[in-house]
């Protein structure tokens, strides 16, 4: 399986000066994620998706010996797609701003892996994140619950060759190590609490 964290954003909402997964929680943001990959032991190999959105952020990573790999930074979504077109076998896919991720969740989900499925996004509640005190704008209805995007998925690129028509399957999995993810000023302070 091959890890990939997706860093090439421009983090409008956080509305920074900086790039967002440079921001300090004891180390850049961005160095949670990928030792948290590292550390669990999962991975064959580790591209971190950057663009000229992430340019310091892309240094970085590099300067950690962490593999890049250069994407337009149109958006997550097709940013990924050109990725995946570039892979033949299942993935693990993060975006870089969980700054709690550890290598015992990562495990935890990279371990539910169902290569029948082609795609698995991973889900909180609605109930669970707010009790957090945070918030996201992009809910869905699963199993009667409000759930979120947790920017995490497990995916079987071979069966993908495209993003179109792709049946997404879901898993919640209400832990606060993936639940928290930096996409507000608000949720900066918050983890600065924690």
């Amino acid at each position: 399986m091959i890890g990939i964290v997706m860093a090439g954003g421009k983090g409008t909402r956080m509305k920074l000066d900086e790039e967002k997964l440079l921001l300090q929680y004891k180390k850049p943001i961005i160095l949670h994620v990928l030792d948290s990959l590292k550390n669990s032991n999962c991975f064959s190999k580790i591209l971190v998706v950057t663009s000229c959105n992430s340019p310091k952020t892309k240094n970085l990573v590099e300067k950690n010996n962490f593999k890049t790999f250069d994407s337009p930074g149109i958006g997550y979504v097709e940013d990924l797609n050109l990725v995946l077109q570039n892979i033949n076998e299942s993935v693990f896919v993060v975006s870089g701003d969980l700054p709690l991720l550890d290598e015992e969740i990562t495990q935890k989900i990279t371990n539910s892996f169902d290569p029948e499925k082609t795609w698995t996004s991973i889900l909180v509640t609605n109930k669970f994140l707010t009790s957090l005190g945070l918030h996201s704008d992009y809910s869905i209805n699963f199993e009667n619950n409000t759930c979120h995007y947790t920017g995490i998925s497990l995916i079987n690129s071979e069966k993908i060759s495209s993003l179109e028509n792709v049946v997404e399957t879901f898993v919640i999995i209400d832990d606060k190590r993936i639940a928290f993810n930096l996409n507000s000023k608000q949720d900066y302070d918050l983890l600065g609490a924690t």
